[in-house]
């Protein structure tokens, strides 16, 4: 039986993918090419958030955690997963997959707060546009920012802080990449007080994040059906639409991943592939959702596009 420290003789072995033959390498680069679009769009949101001083405002400040969150989540999972379908090694180290675990959790908890935030401010500017300013001072911001990373770190830390205490007596994790539902299934002790915990921080990240975000957007709903003003009415769907497409998105994925574990008749490989699309699609999606639907972004991004080819 091994014990739950954090030696580096501790090896894992993942289970691979099934891939037919002269698959790997279009596999791999088809996921080089989704890694570095994601990358390469999520950064240049940053860049434009941090750098154009039209976009320093109370909404973006927040939206800036945006992709900085998702940057964090497909690059924790995917290099790993590509390495793997090349080398075919397949093994990771103990400690090295409690940090990919955590990190992958963080950014599941991260998106759900995040756009509780973002659902607030936007609340906030629409329903109450002669307040805004007053009410999204500098220093809330910062609070709602510190809140939103606080809570999701102390989250998964109890979580996680559980799972370690825990003896190891397996070394084969049933998935591509680490999770805590698969460190779990390592251990030959008594889980049931992580089950409940798992449990709790799921029921908390969901139920507060969901509630504040229906909460706002049902209010905005109202304020646009009240609204005699036209350009009101478009302003608020098009800065709403992007962050309900990115919910959405999330929970399907999510979703389609539980219930693929419920279904025995579902493959092992399937399985995989719903569980990759939560780190997958939403960092792919967030930055052009948010270049096509964000008035401000998009005409941003044209005008320095616009100042380089003028340039060259």
């Amino acid at each position: 039986m091994e014990n739950s420290s954090f030696g580096f003789s501790s090896e894992l072995t993942l289970d691979p993918f099934v891939i037919p033959p002269g698959g790997k390498y279009p596999i791999f680069f088809l996921g080089i090419v989704i890694y570095v679009f994601s990358i390469f769009c999520n950064i240049i949101l940053l860049t434009l958030i941090i750098l154009k001083k039209n976009l320093h405002k109370p909404m973006y400040f927040i939206l800036f955690s945006l992709p900085l969150n998702d940057l964090i989540g497909i690059t924790a999972m995917l290099p790993k997963v590509l390495s793997d379908i090349v080398t075919e090694t397949n093994k990771i180290y103990y400690p090295l997959c409690v940090l990919q675990a955590f990190l992958l959790h963080m950014y599941g908890g991260g998106i759900l707060f995040i756009l509780a935030a973002m659902s607030f401010d936007r609340y906030t500017a629409i329903c109450m546009p002669l307040r805004y300013s007053s009410i999204m001072t500098p220093r809330l911001i910062i609070c709602i920012i510190s809140v939103v990373w606080a809570l999701d770190f102390v989250l998964i830390l109890l979580l996680f802080s559980l799972q370690t205490r825990l003896p190891r007596c397996k070394s084969i994790i049933m998935n591509v990449f680490c999770d805590n539902p698969s460190l779990l299934k390592l251990t030959c002790g008594n889980t049931m007080v992580n089950n409940v915990i798992g449990l709790f921080n799921t029921a908390v990240m969901q139920v507060l994040s969901v509630s504040i975000q229906m909460f706002s957007y049902v209010k905005i709903l109202i304020t646009c059906v009240v609204s005699k003003r036209s350009e009101a009415k478009i302003k608020a769907v098009n800065t709403c639409v992007a962050q309900l497409v990115i919910l959405v998105v999330f929970e399907i994925a999510g979703t389609f991943t539980i219930l693929s574990h419920r279904f025995k008749n579902v493959s092992a490989d399937l399985q995989k592939i719903m569980g990759m699309l939560i780190f997958l699609v939403p960092p792919l999606l967030n930055p052009i959702v948010y270049g096509l639907y964000t008035s401000e972004i998009r005409n941003t991004l044209l005008r320095v596009l616009k100042r380089r080819r003028a340039t060259v």
